[in-house]
């Protein structure tokens, strides 16, 4: 399923003053088109696919797709006008008894993976039939090297090319509805996991050993549910940056750990204390809980995320931290390469929080000889207000 909101995009594409844009990451690709990309995008350089979307929602995308994955495309995107780009693979469809005979007469000179320039020559022409040969065309350039782009830019000329990485980003921060269901189907696998593991500490319980429990919640639990992966920041103990210790009573516990599901990513963090927590320790927590409460009443539509940065760290200050400093408090999530996406919540952002937005709202602590520490909800930004996805305490167990 395509996630891709014409009119949305459309209306940022107008305002950025861009008659299209195109995209080239194999994420993005699969946002656009609803199809998987495909093998051509395995060493992510531009060029194995395309996607190129009009800012006129009236007007038909196009999609640059590798042949052995056309089939496949027809199937599952709405995208009718496709231009194919051979792969290195050869595939035929047996037409006569045998291959030989399929393959007899055939001229194709398949590249050694795939051919960036025909997938230019390709858009060049899209532009072309769209009329915007002389356009002002946005270009997802985060996803395109300094080493590919001369042959992009030669192939589309005239037309003037911009960056619309941001374009694209903020089609992405608002979510549609099944984008929310993977991310909450995502935070409640993880909440399962969550809870084995508090379950499961004990004195002589190492970092792996809690991992390895974490791992194998998940994956028991998932249910028929598409877990992609899942992955984990647990710490155990005064070391907050590694190593495989084995806990103690008093040792703090952070477990910062997500679930992906169909390409989706939860971010969910909780601290836990093996027997009674230090004093220091009781301390830190309840300065982050501070910050993280006074963050959490803010957040909804309309508000500012840098307001809601500068709330949470003024808190954490004067709780009993007043040298705290963190560049963000959390992030958006999706189904970018890592567990964090634009935007930021961060003191320098222009964003305002927007109803589809699904945030982790964050606020860590990592002290060498004490220990990680960290309150993380996963937020879903609603019409009204906010929506705390978790179920968990956020209070130190």
């Amino acid at each position: 399923m395509a996630h891709l909101d014409r009119i949305r995009a459309g209306q940022l594409l107008a305002a950025a003053g861009l008659d299209a844009m195109v995209l080239l990451s194999p994420e993005s690709f699969r946002y656009a088109t609803g199809a998987a990309p495909g093998v051509g995008t395995m060493w992510r350089r531009a060029g194995a696919v395309a996607v190129l979307v009009p800012a006129d929602p009236a007007v038909p995308e196009v999609a640059v797709v590798s042949d052995l994955f056309a089939a496949a495309f027809h199937a599952t995107s709405h995208i009718t006008d496709i231009r194919l780009s051979p792969l290195w693979v050869e595939s035929v469809t047996l037409e006569g008894d045998t291959a030989a005979q399929t393959l007899a007469g055939r001229a194709l000179n398949r590249p050694e993976t795939f051919n960036a320039g025909l997938c230019w020559q390709h858009l060049a022409a899209a532009l072309a039939d769209m009329g915007l040969t002389g356009g002002v065309i946005g270009v997802e350039m985060q996803a395109i090297s300094a080493a590919d782009w001369p042959t992009l830019a030669t192939a589309l000329a005239p037309a003037q090319l911009i960056d619309a990485s941001e374009v694209v980003a903020r089609c992405k921060m608002v979510k549609s509805p099944a984008e929310i269901v993977h991310l909450r189907t995502a935070v409640e696998l993880a909440e399962l996991g969550i809870a084995a593991v508090r379950d499961a500490i004990h004195p002589g319980m190492t970092r792996d050993d809690l991992a390895a429990v974490w791992a194998a919640e998940v994956t028991a639990r998932r249910g028929k549910a598409v877990l992609t992966s899942h992955w984990e920041y647990i710490s155990v103990g005064p070391d907050p940056w590694g190593g495989n210790a084995a806990a103690r009573l008093g040792d703090i516990v952070k477990v910062d750990v997500g679930c992906v599901i169909a390409g989706y990513t939860s971010d969910t963090g909780r601290t836990f204390s093996v027997g009674g927590a230090p004093a220091q320790a009781r301390e830190v927590h309840h300065a982050l809980m501070q910050g993280f409460r006074a963050g959490r009443a803010l957040l909804g539509p309309g508000v500012p995320l840098s307001q809601v940065h500068y709330a949470a760290q003024s808190a954490i200050r004067s709780a009993g931290l007043p040298g705290y400093s963190r560049g963000h408090f959390g992030h958006g999530l999706g189904a970018g390469l890592g567990s964090e996406e634009w935007p930021f919540i961060s003191a320098t952002t222009d964003v305002l929080a927007e109803r589809g937005m699904v945030l982790a709202f964050e606020c860590p602590f990592y002290a060498t000889g004490l220990g990680g520490f960290i309150i993380e909800d996963q937020i879903l930004i609603t019409e009204t207000g906010a929506e705390t996805m978790n179920r968990l305490t956020v209070e130190l167990v």
